[in-house]
């Protein structure tokens, strides 16, 4: 059972919920916690992401740029046991403010249906195929954008 604090949230007679707390939701709250050392090392391993795939590049904005916002979010990955196995800091940009359109024209996320993984694992074990499994941390800085995009 976690040791995390729960925070019961009323949505009327029929809905309950609890938010588990402990994770923090900005950057400052991440410096003054009591974890700050383990998230500044999270920190420390995006950055060096971000740079080593040549992610962005630092410059002044232009006249003609409207900037996107950014956010730092942390999350604590847990073992089963409740422990903290790692921690977890993303820079993310709020894309949320673009506008269709102006900002931006088309929007692309890849996903797979589950039936073509059952497609692909059927044949796996009918031809006695190995499959490994992959995850890799910085899948997102791997694409390639047309247009110019200025982060703040």
């Amino acid at each position: 059972m976690s040791k995390r604090a729960r925070t019961l949230t009323f949505f009327g007679e029929d809905f309950f919920t609890y938010l588990v707390e402990g994770d923090p939701n900005s950057f400052k709250k991440a410096m003054d916690s009591s974890e700050f050392t383990f998230w500044k090392e999270a920190i420390d391993n995006e950055i060096k992401f971000i740079i080593e795939n040549n992610t962005w590049i630092l410059t002044d904005f232009t006249l003609r740029c409207k900037p996107v916002g950014c956010k730092w979010i942390f999350k604590k990955k847990l073992r089963p046991d409740d422990t903290v196995d790692k921690y977890k800091a993303r820079l993310v940009a709020k894309g949320f403010t673009q506008q269709k359109g102006i900002d931006f024209f088309d929007t692309y996320s890849p996903i797979v249906r589950i039936s073509s993984i059952k497609i692909l694992l059927a044949l796996a074990s009918i031809h006695n195929l190995f499959i490994h499994q992959m995850d890799v941390k910085t899948a997102f800085l791997n694409g390639d954008l047309e247009e110019e995009i200025y982060m703040d």
